[in-house]
């Protein structure tokens, strides 16, 4: 059955919104691939992790996608990196239920942008790459410190 966020509870979908606001995050990777026609493959994720297992069961079932595991740590993850599963079901989620935080809703946008250039193929091409890597340096503090390619790594196979 396909998702439909109109069957998500209200008293739910807000609670969950609430948490991904504090908890959650959302996020654009950059993977080198030598069996992809680029050399890079773009993915996009949305994760919340708690040592509170029960809280992120409900982001799986409600969400109706993703994957839930566990850290020796004690620390489990609810993660979604599939991109149908996040243009049919996060952003849906997200866009109904949405953020009280600014900067929630910031990430969120820029998100949904860089979902839209994969979505259009655009992310094959060196101006899409370069609107994703425009889009990701304002997201998540700026990645600073956390990114393992740069920006010139990655758009230096164009030339």
């Amino acid at each position: 059955m396909a998702f439909e966020v109109k069957r998500v509870p209200q008293r739910i979908g807000h609670y969950l919104a609430g948490f991904a606001d504090g908890e959650g995050s959302f996020n654009v990777s950059f993977r080198k691939r030598k069996d992809y026609a680029m050399p890079w493959k773009v993915s996009l994720c949305f994760n919340v992790s708690q040592k509170d297992k029960v809280i992120l069961a409900l982001f799986k079932r409600h969400l109706g996608c993703g994957t839930l595991r566990g850290r020796e740590d004690g620390v489990w993850y609810f993660e979604v990196n599939n991109f149908n599963a996040i243009v049919e079901n996060v952003i849906p989620f997200f866009d109904r239920f949405g953020f009280l935080s600014a900067k929630k809703k910031r990430e969120f946008s820029k998100f949904r942008q860089m979902a839209k250039i994969i979505g259009e193929g655009d992310h094959l091409s060196r101006e899409g790459i370069r609107s994703i890597l425009d889009i990701r340096r304002d997201m998540n503090d700026g990645g600073v410190g956390k990114r393992k390619y740069s920006d010139e790594e990655i758009l230096e196979c164009f030339n």
